[in-house]
């Protein structure tokens, strides 16, 4: 989960718009507040070889500090899911992001940015492939792609198994990314070797803002979390944005946070979402171990024109020439995992639910139109006054 348009920076002061019009500003979620990196008093408490979270010490029968190192996943408010550190690989800067990678004892390489978990080797096929087929396999024949933010790879290794794709563009906004993806995880980085990827290395805001209009079968948004200035991409001009780039019928696959954790941003998601994606808008999850309580949210959505069923692939993974042959084959995504995505725990259901209901009762009441006093005149046609 890349930054396409994202900056990160530390979230001691950390401060999010508001949901409404008037831009109000409201203090930020204590689930959503990410380990301060980059802060001296917060550093100071780590191991030097890392970025933010924490390494932490066992302790043998003696009660003496042995050296087995753990790394300490932020993101999980009150609670902790540490991994077993084996090596460190890579430690460094880029413009926008601190940058680790470690091998851990039981889910191979860590991809870590800003001191928050992106992948790892072991269950990054359950977010790569869900979050790209439960778009393309829900219109038929995407031919023209774009991805914001997945610098590591993955998603376009997904798209590239779906033999109508034309086109795929991705905009990473941070090359240190790529270039280390490159390096530690090559399973991932052969998405940039399929011809039809078009890298592009900027700010997505940006390049969507410049892209024509209607260009796009599917847009997928594999970035950052929803902190600072990444509340940028889940706010109502980046959606609108979006659907103004996507072709009639085109469809959206969006990051949707942990349902768990994260539902106050899921809600505000949703109703953004459906005041600008006319064709449907539904939440979908997966199981992802590494992520924040072991879940991750998608939200998709679907431009007004033809229609979108999300719910049944219309365009099934299994029937694409090739997508599941020796060397693509699918780890976690198939047609019914696809509709079981769909299918939400009852707690989830009733708070979405009783969130858009509300949504909706604020909405002012559209005026009722004035009637129409009809004419008709000799030897005219019918005309109102």
């Amino acid at each position: 989960m890349e930054g396409g348009g994202a900056r990160n920076v530390s979230a001691a002061a950390a401060q999010t718009k508001g949901s409404g019009d008037d831009g109000s500003c409201k203090p930020l979620p204590p689930c959503c507040i990410k380990a301060k990196a980059g802060v001296p008093e917060s550093e100071a408490k780590c191991h030097a070889t890392v970025v933010s979270g924490w390494f932490t010490e066992s302790h043998s029968r003696s009660g003496q500090t042995s050296k087995v190192r753990y790394f300490n996943n932020p993101m999980w408010p009150g609670e902790a899911h540490s991994l077993k550190v084996e090596k460190i690989l890579y430690q460094g800067r880029s413009p926008y992001q601190e940058v680790l990678v470690f091998e851990s004892s039981t889910y191979g390489n860590v991809l870590v940015l800003d001191g928050i978990v992106q992948l790892t080797d072991k269950d990054e096929c359950a977010y790569q492939e869900m979050v790209t087929h439960l778009a393309l396999c829900s219109i038929p024949s995407p031919k023209n792609v774009l991805v914001v933010g997945g610098g590591d790879g993955g998603v376009l290794r997904e798209i590239a198994k779906h033999d109508s794709v034309e086109t795929i563009d991705i905009c990473e906004i941070d090359q240190l990314v790529i270039d280390v993806c490159k390096d530690f995880f090559p399973h991932l980085y052969v998405g940039y070797e399929d011809p039809r990827v078009r890298l592009h290395v900027g700010d997505a805001v940006d390049f969507l803002r410049n892209a024509p209009e209607g260009k796009y079968d599917a847009i997928i948004v594999d970035s950052s979390d929803p902190i600072g200035p990444a509340q940028e991409l889940v706010e109502k001009p980046f959606f609108q944005t979006i659907a103004r780039a996507l072709k009639p019928g085109g469809v959206l696959s969006n990051l949707a946070e942990s349902m768990w954790l994260h539902t106050h941003l899921i809600q505000d998601m949703l109703s953004i979402c459906r005041e600008t994606f006319k064709g449907g808008v539904h939440y979908a999850w997966a199981s992802v171990p590494t992520y924040p309580s072991g879940v991750i949210g998608f939200l998709l959505c679907a431009k007004e024109g033809p229609p979108v069923n999300f719910l049944t692939p219309v365009n099934p993974i299994e029937k694409i020439e090739g997508a599941t042959t020796a060397g693509k084959e699918m780890r976690f995504y198939n047609s019914q995992i696809h509709r079981a995505a769909f299918v939400l725990p009852t707690f989830v259901r009733r708070e979405l639910e009783a969130h858009c209901t509300f949504t909706e009762k604020k909405k002012p009441e559209k005026p009722t139109a004035k009637p129409v006093k009809m004419k008709i005149m000799r030897g005219s046609a019918i005309t109102a006054s």
